[in-house]
């Protein structure tokens, strides 16, 4: 089977085997193919989100901390860019959050990402209340089958390979662990995909899509400023680390990024700061404020300001297989043509 991008009538074929493994993501989404845009803050806005559901994909809006005006010009851009279905990624401890649900409702997004940790009950009833379907993050089996009972129409399972904020379970694990157990709602599964072959894997394995970031930043669409750009095209999947805690006293939610000067800034910003903290400066509070408020603006200083020595330039491991800038439906399309290949040799034709 095919179809046909509304943008640039760029077709993208899809054979009966391939279609037939993931056809329930593709229903759940309403989208010819089921890859989910990675909601990537400053970078997942409307151009990027409409070229992903224009090419066939299902683009996600990253609302991080927009209030809820922001919010609704954001949705209303991304309508005025595609007629394609796209969603929207809520933080779940973001103060306005029923107000951003029912900016969302009210815009009649069909599909609504709580992330960011455990959704409330009152959250998820009133996503289901408004008619959206629910998509919920899992980092274990026992609960995601907890979210399910609580309401979630779809899980996503993202690994440690993954940029931005991560868990300590690499993609594979999570996929071996979760998928022969939660087959009652479709599941999604991230971190680390950058190839057709990889998306194949996991498809055959029970996933009914997978959601990709890193692979789509180096989008012509994409907003991100040509040096952030150049500095994924340039790194090797090692390049990619994790942000290092170096007291427990003080805890540090890992996140994914290409080491740079920043990076190097964060472990000696910790340690002046635990050093003030032992000699009775500041309280155990204010320590972890400061240590905190680091990256505070960084993410923004590299992806809008192109400062990739002195921001945050989160990326997954896959952001060794980014070799150039192209159209976001030359991407898909060499996504699907590598997924294809595998399957034609592995069913030996």
């Amino acid at each position: 089977m095919g179809w046909m991008r509304n943008r640039d009538r760029r077709v993208i074929s899809v054979s009966p085997p391939l279609q037939s493994l993931w056809q329930r993501g593709c229903d759940f989404l309403g989208s010819p193919l089921a890859i989910l845009g990675g909601a990537m803050s400053w970078v997942s806005e409307r151009h990027l989100v409409a070229a992903i559901s224009n090419g066939g994909g299902f683009g996600i809006i990253a609302s991080g901390a927009m209030p809820p005006d922001l919010l609704r010009q954001e949705i209303r851009g991304t309508k005025a860019l595609t007629a394609c279905p796209f969603g929207v990624n809520l933080i779940t401890m973001h103060p306005q959050l029923d107000e951003l649900i029912d900016i969302c409702l009210n815009e009649k997004i069909g599909h609504i990402v709580l992330a960011g940790g455990l959704p409330s009950a009152a959250a998820i009833k009133r996503v289901k209340d408004g008619g959206a379907k629910l998509i919920c993050f899992t980092p274990t089996a026992p609960f995601g089958k907890k979210l399910v009972r609580m309401g979630a129409d779809a899980l996503v399972i993202e690994g440690m390979e993954a940029g931005g904020h991560i868990g300590p379970v690499s993609t594979s694990v999570l996929a071996q662990e979760i998928l022969p157990q939660i087959r009652d709602v479709p599941v999604f599964v991230a971190g680390g995909i950058g190839r057709g072959e990889a998306i194949l894997s996991y498809l055959e394995m029970g996933a009914a899509g997978v959601q990709l970031g890193t692979r789509f930043v180096c989008s012509t669409e994409c907003i991100a400023h040509p040096k952030f750009k150049q500095a994924f095209i340039r790194a090797a999947a090692r390049d990619a680390v994790p942000s290092i805690q170096i007291d427990p006293r003080f805890p540090v939610i890992p996140v994914r990024a290409l080491a740079n000067d920043a990076s190097k800034g964060f472990i000696q910003k910790q340690r002046d700061v635990i050093d003030r903290f032992d000699r009775g400066e500041l309280t155990k509070e204010q320590a972890q404020l400061e240590i905190e408020h680091f990256w505070a603006g960084a993410l923004r200083r590299a992806v809008i300001e192109g400062d990739v020595e002195n921001g945050s330039v989160m990326a997954g491991q896959s952001v060794g297989m980014v070799a150039k800038e192209q159209p976001l439906a030359e991407i898909l399309a060499e996504l699907m043509e590598q997924a294809e290949t595998a399957l034609r040799r592995r069913n030996g034709r």
